[in-house]
């Protein structure tokens, strides 16, 4: 049997010392009331782009759901098992969140994998592939817009038309449509440059990211 990895367990005592400790109180409330956020997020998987911290949340202030390319897929109901829409589901009826905020990020390397396949290493299952043809008009419509311009700014471009077809999808869920409507939900889209720390939102009515 494989030991823990030592960092995270000396990192774990150092979250318990210098984290838990001091706010226990605070998780002992978390424990016995629930959690009550008020705010879903759903980013990517990315180790460089951690919600809770770009956010400066504390426990319980976030309902977080992270995937590849923080993506959302359209409602549907066959198959069974369906993490992101369980999630999405459970946030929306019955944590009643009144945002859900889809945020994507620079050097994404599942919207690298769309523009390449060749740039991420699949099984013969091709599970990256298949999730990310979630993109594939989107990644069509960017590489006809984009004819002749550098690769970065190409792949910026499917990430944000991705963050965009996120919220569109969400919108194919009716109960997500149904509360949205009677104004009780609010869906956001944002942006994180990890080099220079920007987060930009998206403006629905113009279609564009712009700093905060």
């Amino acid at each position: 049997m494989s030991s823990f990895p030592e960092n995270l367990t000396d990192r774990f005592r150092r979250f318990k010392h210098r984290h838990f400790a001091p706010q226990a109180d605070h998780y002992e409330e978390l424990a016995t009331h629930g959690q009550h956020p008020d705010t879903m997020l759903i980013s990517c998987c990315d180790s460089r782009v951690d919600p809770e911290t770009i956010f400066s949340a504390m426990p319980g202030e976030l309902f977080v759901m992270r995937n590849v390319a923080n993506l959302v897929p359209p409602y549907e109901t066959g198959g069974r098992y369906h993490g992101v829409s369980t999630a999405i589901e459970y946030a929306v009826l019955n944590l009643r969140i009144k945002h859900l905020v889809i945020m994507g990020h620079s050097g994404c390397g599942g919207v690298r994998a769309a523009l390449d396949q060749s740039a991420a290493i699949q099984t013969e299952a091709q599970y990256i592939k298949r999730w990310m043809s979630m993109l594939d008009e989107a990644r069509l419509s960017v590489l006809a817009s984009h004819q002749m311009r550098p690769q970065a700014e190409v792949q910026a471009a499917l990430e944000m038309e991705g963050i965009k077809q996120s919220i569109k999808n969400l919108r194919t869920f009716p109960f997500v449509k149904d509360v949205e409507e009677k104004g009780r939900l609010s869906l956001h889209g944002a942006y994180f440059d990890i080099k220079t720390g920007t987060l930009s939102v998206l403006n629905h009515s113009r279609g564009v990211f712009f700093p905060l």
